[in-house]
């Protein structure tokens, strides 16, 4: 898998240069990589494209010129990129509402760790949540979880030939699940090797 450096990524000029132009093709590239489960939830599966454009409009807004101050954010984002045998990504829990999602994150504690992938023909992935820090605590779960979904050799290859993948919740307060998509999950395909 691709690794992002500091020499493999555009100096603040160059990113200048093509980010307004390149921002169709990365929106269109992050949509293809999310999966709504249910009204309230969403998860964003990373990889080296959208996490590479995460650390460069960071230093862009930042402005941020100092090797160090790059590396930082290098260092801060490499862990969301997949590294062959899973799926990483950011879950959203979405209500417009502010009290009413005051209210159900207070429900939803837990669900983080309680979200999962069926490959056809393979045992149960659960999302390893949160690795970086805890976000949540007795009174509630955060708004936005990091998580990844670790494969053994067999259902990644059977992802990689065309196997059928659900994406699902089973949290008393949140059960849902949703078939992945032919064209997210050829993407997703990609992150494993």
């Amino acid at each position: 898998m691709a690794r992002i450096s500091r020499s493999s990524l555009l100096t603040l000029e160059a990113y200048a240069k093509i980010r307004q132009s390149s921002k169709a093709a990365a929106i269109a590239h992050r949509r293809r990589r999310s999966v709504h489960l249910g009204e309230h939830l969403t998860l964003q599966f990373e990889d080296e494209a959208t996490i590479r454009r995460q650390i460069q409009e960071m230093l862009h807004i930042e402005k941020m010129f100092d090797e160090d101050g790059i590396q930082a954010e290098i260092d801060a984002y490499a862990e969301l990129v997949p590294d062959g045998s899973n799926w990483k990504a950011t879950m959203l829990i979405e209500f417009p509402d502010p009290h009413e999602r005051k209210r159900e994150l207070a429900r939803l504690i837990g669900v983080e760790d309680r979200m999962f992938v069926d490959v056809e023909g393979h045992p149960r992935v659960y999302a390893v949540a949160d690795e970086d820090l805890d976000r949540e605590n007795a009174e509630k779960t955060s708004a936005v979880h990091f998580v990844r979904f670790e494969f053994g050799a067999a259902a990644r290859e059977a992802v990689r030939a065309g196997a059928g993948v659900k994406l699902g919740c089973d949290h008393t307060a949140y059960p849902a699940h949703v078939s992945i998509e032919a064209e997210t999950l050829a993407s997703l395909a990609g992150d494993l090797s």
